[in-house]
């Protein structure tokens, strides 16, 4: 088993988001003693957005693109290359404003690339990335789930299972920010969804 735990938390410390997922990625471990861990923390080497610049250079044939371009998409491809090299992907996602942190949109961005992890057929869209099993370690203020104002599960679905990760286990962590009880409960939720999914 190799692990890809990706922290997106604006927070270098502290992220109860980073904290569930480093849970998750303990009981793994734990079944799986000869697994390999990455650890990519969006935090403390965030990636570019995709901008008018990044897109000049993905849209420019190789052979063509200047040293500058070159350079930006070899940061997106080196996102590529460590997700395909990993089996297993541990994301650790907290709720801003009922949306995902951009860090990990713009990783999702650098990951999505047609040709390399997704493809348009005849038949649609066909994700390249398939194999590979998925945590999400959700962490929220509020409790959300299964509810209209849960944006971030949906959109995960969607475009997870576009690159052809279809195997997809939520662990909830909500209400983090509602007192004392209301965390222990949160946590102790997310504990559960935890040995559920690994197990």
């Amino acid at each position: 088993m190799n692990i890809l735990q990706v922290n997106a938390s604006a927070r270098r410390e502290g992220s109860n988001s980073t904290r569930v997922a480093n849970t998750i990625v303990a009981h793994l471990q734990a079944r799986n003693p000869v697994a390999r861990v990455t650890i990519r923390d969006l935090a403390i080497t965030p990636h570019p957005l995709l901008d008018e610049r990044a897109l000049g250079a993905l849209f420019t044939p190789a052979e063509q693109r200047s040293p500058e371009q070159a350079e930006r998409v070899a940061l997106d491809d080196a996102l590529i290359a460590e997700i395909q090299q990993h089996d297993t992907i541990v994301l650790g996602v907290p709720m801003y404003n009922f949306g995902i942190p951009v860090q990990l949109k713009n990783w999702i961005d650098a990951i999505a690339r047609a040709g390399v992890t997704f493809r348009y057929s005849e038949q649609g869209p066909e994700g390249l990335l398939a194999g590979k099993t998925v945590y999400v370690a959700l962490a929220r203020g509020g409790r959300y789930r299964n509810t209209p104002n849960d944006s971030q599960v949906p959109y995960l679905k969607t475009v997870l299972g576009f690159l052809g990760m279809t195997d997809v286990r939520f662990i909830y962590a909500e209400g983090l920010a509602m007192g004392p009880e209301a965390l222990e409960r949160g946590l102790a939720e997310a504990q559960a969804d935890m040995k559920a999914a690994v197990a």
